[in-house]
């Protein structure tokens, strides 16, 4: 298991939350693709990739000449967990990442469905709101 100070410190640099959010959007890149699709140079892509492999955030593997990099799910996974602990925006009842540190699906998609749930019910009280407000005019 990862060390939440080293994934986050490896996430505290702007290019490489950039890098990590192309691979979630894009799938996985060539440093190059990468590198032009960011606008910064290869080498300074290069650097950026090696601090996210070292932290685990990031992996590789060779595919002939064409080196893929792609994000490491179980280490994005820890980063929620860890984050989740100290969360302070009021979701934690039910947020999908306090579910109390259980990884399976199973539980995740039925976090899911109460959260599903919960936001259908609010959608009622917020549209019953704004009919009684346009019967006011």
């Amino acid at each position: 298991m990862r060390k939440p100070p080293e994934l986050f410190k490896a996430l505290a640099v702007d290019t490489r939350v950039k890098i990590v959010e192309l691979l979630k959007t894009r799938g996985p890149l060539g440093s190059s693709e990468i590198a032009e699709a960011l606008g910064v140079t290869p080498s300074a892509i290069s650097q950026h990739l090696k601090v996210l492999r070292h932290a685990g955030l990031v992996r590789n593997e060779r595919k002939g000449y064409w080196i893929p990099h792609s994000i490491d799910v179980e280490a994005m996974d820890e980063c929620r967990r860890s984050l989740a602990k100290v969360c302070n925006c009021g979701c934690m009842p039910r947020c999908h990442a306090s579910t109390g540190g259980s990884d399976t699906r199973k539980d995740g998609l039925e976090a899911l469905r109460e959260r599903e749930r919960e936001l259908v019910a609010e959608l009622r009280e917020v549209r019953a709101e704004m009919k009684r407000l346009r019967g006011r005019r």
